[in-house]
């Protein structure tokens, strides 16, 4: 019989994806072991093909109805080993009403509350269910000095590994089509700009106008020989209409769209040879995809995130850094840093994802049919 594990992890897309680090050292630990995974619908394209996910199920967490369905189902078969990640009180409930040798996570208590078990401690006494209460655990996270990947190999006694997003052929092949129909290749290295984060961290985000500037600038410096593929979510069309009117004529800017779906997303960022990216999914996929970054950071912990030799941080100097607060200052995040780091990340013209697209084929079987 295999070693049945289950992991419940739904979200965010950006924890979601940056927790399939996990699953090597699982794999290692326990070989042959069947993994399944818990997670939302949204984020099901971010593990159903991960070659060590045996099965994904969906869920919406924000329904207690369709978790208790879910929970009812898994029930039917005792796990090995329940990982449970994430502290909404229905997926609480879930993981303590699936069998399990071993539990290790959040759960709910035969007295009706929320808990996680002492192995999880460094990660949970950081978040919103801390024993520790809310200020404390804001004041734990802003110490940390360990990445989310070596804290949770830590906790669960695993290797550290690194995540994993499998490319879906159709998805490649509409990048593919469509760096070629826009010539996005056609100048040099392409710098990916993913500056926006959605709508919860304003200042995570680097302004329309900084992003423009910065555009101009590198354009400037290397000559023309550069192009810029413009990336972003669906609620950031405007906002991308925007930094492509401010950036004007000269720079070879091209605009990946909003709609794009994940995959296709994500087959995007991988057309890119560094993105310039905030805390956002888009650094994670960046990193599961190999993907050269400048990671730009204000309200959130760089430690937390671990680039695994693939780029660098431009962190903020303010006196107001990694506090987690919606509104912080930005101000040191300057184009001049960020062109810094970002010309020090940028490859030869011989080294660019053009010319090795040009010298080697994709191998058969590389990417998931």
């Amino acid at each position: 019989m295999a070693f049945e594990i289950l992991i419940v992890k739904t979200g965010a897309l950006g924890d979601v994806l940056r927790t399939t680090s996990i699953l090597p050292g699982l794999a290692k630990k326990h070989p042959g072991a069947r993994v399944t995974w818990v997670t939302a619908p949204a984020a099901v394209d971010l593990v159903r093909q991960h070659p060590l996910v045996h099965q994904a199920e969906s869920v919406d967490p924000k329904s207690p109805a369709a978790v208790a369905s879910l929970a009812d189902q898994l029930a039917r078969t005792r796990r090995d080993w329940l990982i449970s990640l994430d502290d909404e009180e229905p997926l609480c409930q879930l993981a303590s009403k699936v069998p399990s040798a071993r539990l290790s996570g959040a759960y709910w208590t035969s007295d009706g509350r929320r808990a996680y078990t002492s192995d999880v401690a460094p990660w949970f006494d950081m978040g919103l269910l801390s024993v520790h209460g809310k200020q404390r655990a804001d004041q734990m996270k802003i110490e940390n000095q360990r990445s989310h990947p070596r804290i949770y190999a830590d906790m669960l006694g695993i290797e550290m590994g690194r995540p994993l997003l499998v490319p879906e052929a159709a998805a490649e092949a509409r990048a593919q089509s469509f760096a070629a129909r826009t010539g996005l290749f056609a100048r040099g290295p392409v710098l990916g700009l993913n500056t926006g984060a959605g709508g919860r961290w304003t200042s995570k985000t680097l302004s329309p106008e900084r992003t423009a500037q910065l555009v101009r600038h590198l354009d400037r410096v290397l000559a023309g020989q550069v192009g810029f593929l413009l990336l972003g979510g669906q609620d950031e069309a405007e906002r991308n209409r925007r930094i492509v009117e401010l950036v004007g004529q000269g720079p070879h800017l091209v605009d990946g769209g909003t709609q794009n779906s994940l995959l296709e997303f994500a087959a995007l960022v991988a057309c890119c040879d560094c993105l310039l990216t905030s805390d956002s999914l888009a650094l994670h996929v960046a990193l599961a995809r190999e993907v050269r970054v400048v990671a730009f950071f204000a309200p959130t912990s760089a430690a937390e995130i671990e680039l695994y030799g693939l780029g660098e941080k431009v962190v903020s100097t303010a006196q107001d850094a990694c506090t987690y607060r919606a509104e912080t200052d930005t101000r040191t995040l300057t184009p001049e840093r960020l062109c810094a780091a970002i010309l020090r990340q940028l490859p030869e013209p011989s080294a660019t994802k053009a010319r090795q697209r040009e010298e080697v084929s994709i191998p058969q079987g590389a990417i998931r049919q």
